[in-house]
């Protein structure tokens, strides 16, 4: 079974959110008769490309039956149908890809465009058309006072599969991951590609989460490390995510957040991921957001992290994204948001998932998350974030210490909380979905 686990971005009101893709992983671990409810994506894409194949032999076929003329008109419908979506879907491609400035194949078999800064998505939306991005070797952003950095990959850091080649997009340019048709063919709708369903703050439509929070203050950012997995999912209405929120608002229609982290098979999922809806800002000429990361950690071996930081820019009042250990990815300005244009009113860390199948069968589903191991399994088994951190209001990174849990179904997925002089303020987190106390 494929894997998909990416560096993404989305945002509603403005929903915005970073994260990343592995799909090199074709080992799995030995799992129970669990595995057996969660088919393979591939056989799904292989069942589509067969029934796809095998429609010009229906459509081509005798009719026999009196009622041959209506079935011809059904059939003829039926390709109209298949040439407007096809239509469409080239359409949706041809405004999503932008021209090509260099192009990367990556071994994964994603290809990569270097596509010229200034023609990036992000101007696309009617606040930025005619503007430029910030170039940040003259004018850098404001970083929190108290954060030490070096522009380095540490060797414990997951990074992106594409870059091993050796090969990279020039200076002035920016690596996007190129959209295919195939992509697009599996969202639920071609308008709903690359958006993802409003966050709320309930378990509605299956969501399930297992997260640490705090509130009550203005936040003006979030920093933490946290480990990357692949954990399974079951099927494509399904996806497995681990982030940070950045949230401001209610939890209703005027919710603004900002998300950074990673996630596994988001293919129906609708805010904006990546750089598919126009707003966030990329100057990183070596992330190519949405493609493939690699290593990721595993079961009782080594473990693999990314640092994350998003915080506002005192200077000019941008949200900007940080990897690693210093590494500018971007930002979102602004002029973007209602709420967060002034500062966030909640921080949050942990994981989500969907559970599609609680309102079908009855059974919750098997889609992991984090390891698809229990937080009291702790390190080299669960999945963590560590050095939790805030920004104040004078630009300070301090440590987190309100810090609240929350687990929607225990049982199912859990959270535990630590502190020592390492780690400062950390958690363990995720489960294996359904299991005997959690069927």
């Amino acid at each position: 079974m494929q894997r998909y686990l990416e560096l993404i971005l989305s945002f509603t009101n403005i929903y915005t959110i970073f994260f990343c893709q592995n799909k090199k992983l074709g080992q799995h671990q030995k799992h129970s008769t669990n595995m057996a409810s969660c088919f393979s994506m591939a056989r799904v894409f292989l069942a589509f490309l067969v029934v796809a194949s095998s429609l010009g032999h229906v459509f081509s076929s005798p009719l026999l039956s009196d009622s041959g003329d209506r079935q011809r008109a059904n059939h003829t419908k039926e390709i109209q149908k298949l040439k407007l979506k096809l239509r469409r879907i080239n359409a949706s491609l041809n405004k999503i890809n932008k021209p090509a400035f260099k192009t990367i194949q990556s071994p994964d078999g994603d290809v990569i465009d270097c596509v010229l800064s200034h023609l990036q998505p992000a101007f696309d939306h009617p606040a930025l058309q005619g503007q430029k991005p910030h170039f940040v070797q003259e004018d850098p952003p404001e970083r929190p006072n108290g954060y030490k950095y070096t522009e380095a990959v540490a060797e414990s850091e997951s990074f992106q599969l594409w870059a091993d080649s050796g090969e990279s997009c020039p200076e002035g340019t920016v690596p996007i991951r190129r959209t295919r048709q195939k992509d697009i063919q599996r969202a639920s709708s071609i308008t709903r590609y690359g958006r993802r369903r409003v966050r709320r703050d309930s378990t509605g439509s299956g969501h399930e989460h297992a997260v640490a929070f705090e509130k009550g203050d203005e936040y003006y950012g979030a920093k933490a490390s946290l480990n990357v997995w692949a954990p399974r999912v079951c099927n494509e209405y399904e996806f497995s995510l681990s982030q940070i929120w950045i949230i401001s608002g209610s939890f209703g229609n005027d919710l603004n957040t900002i998300e950074a982290g990673w996630q596994t098979d988001a293919y129906r999922a609708t805010g904006c991921y990546n750089l598919l809806c126009s707003g966030f800002i990329q100057t990183n000429n070596k992330v190519a957001i949405g493609a493939a990361i690699s290593p990721t950690s595993s079961y009782n071996g080594r473990q693999f992290e990314i640092g994350l930081m998003v915080w506002k820019d005192p200077k000019h009042g941008s949200w900007w994204l940080e990897l690693g250990s210093g590494i500018l990815v971007g930002y979102w300005p602004a002029i973007l948001f209602s709420h967060l244009r002034s500062h966030a009113n909640m921080i949050q860390f942990g994981g989500e998932i969907v559970n599609s199948r609680s309102s079908s069968s009855g059974l919750h589903t098997s889609t992991q998350m984090g390891s698809g191991h229990f937080a009291q399994q702790g390190f080299g088994k669960a999945a963590y974030f560590r050095n939790l951190q805030r920004v104040d209001w004078d630009n300070n990174l301090l440590p987190i210490t309100n810090l609240r849990l929350l687990a929607d179904h225990s049982n199912c997925y859990d959270i535990t909380q630590g502190r020592n002089n390492l780690w400062g303020t950390y958690f363990y987190y995720g489960g294996p979905g359904r299991n005997v106390r959690c069927p």
